[in-house]
């Protein structure tokens, strides 16, 4: 008997918290060769479970992971209306010490507003937080071209060949690939910084993706 969608994507979530677990307290520091190795949020759609944890497996080595991202219990911010409190909610409590904003492109990752809230929560600075760098991955599994991704990756990603904050690829092929990657994106957020579009206001409701 094969175990149920619910059941695998319970495994997996484990597997991420066990990964969380293991490096909630590690700082970003430098590897024996001299690359560094910056602590990523990895923002998904619960549908991709699987894939994210495979993803913060395959490639923990080059990342200090924290990939568990907003809950749908969460009573803390799920019936709130204020912005800045939302924002500050998920900058404290699920991004913490981040620098990086890992955004997994599943099928139907522009459809959950909780990865619209994050990527939100990732491009804000203030005095007390700083804004991560912005990256967009599409998953193995995304057949759809061009894919649908979440708007607010969208609107800060190049479009015909404009500047923009973020950037947006295709699942990395190798370790060395993903490093560069995410080191043009954490200096993003000092280069890059007046290319952010944060101004969409966020998403109330998740859409309906099938």
């Amino acid at each position: 008997m094969y175990p149920s969608t619910y059941s695998r994507r319970q495994f997996a979530l484990a597997r991420i918290e066990a990964i969380n677990r293991r490096f909630d307290l590690t700082r970003e520091s430098r590897t024996a060769s001299g690359a560094v190795r910056h602590k990523c949020f990895v923002s998904y759609h619960s549908a991709d479970t699987e894939e994210a944890a495979t993803f913060v497996e395959s490639f923990e080595d080059v990342f200090i992971p924290r990939a568990i991202g907003v809950e749908e219990g969460d009573g803390s911010i799920i019936n709130s209306e204020d912005v800045d409190y939302i924002r500050d909610v998920i900058r404290t409590k699920y991004l913490k010490d981040s620098t990086v904003t890992i955004v997994l492109v599943g099928k139907c990752s522009w459809a959950r507003k909780f990865v619209d809230w994050e990527i939100y929560a990732s491009l804000r600075n203030t005095e007390t937080t700083t804004r991560n760098g912005l990256l967009g991955i599409l998953l193995p599994s995304l057949t759809q071209n061009p894919p649908t991704a979440p708007t607010r990756l969208v609107d800060n990603v190049p479009s015909g060949g404009g500047a923009a904050y973020g950037r947006y690829h295709y699942y990395p092929k190798t370790k060395s690939e993903l490093r560069t990657n995410i080191e043009d994106a954490f200096h993003a957020r000092g280069s890059r910084a007046h290319l952010i579009d944060n101004s969409r206001p966020l998403r109330k409701r998740n859409g309906t993706c099938s």
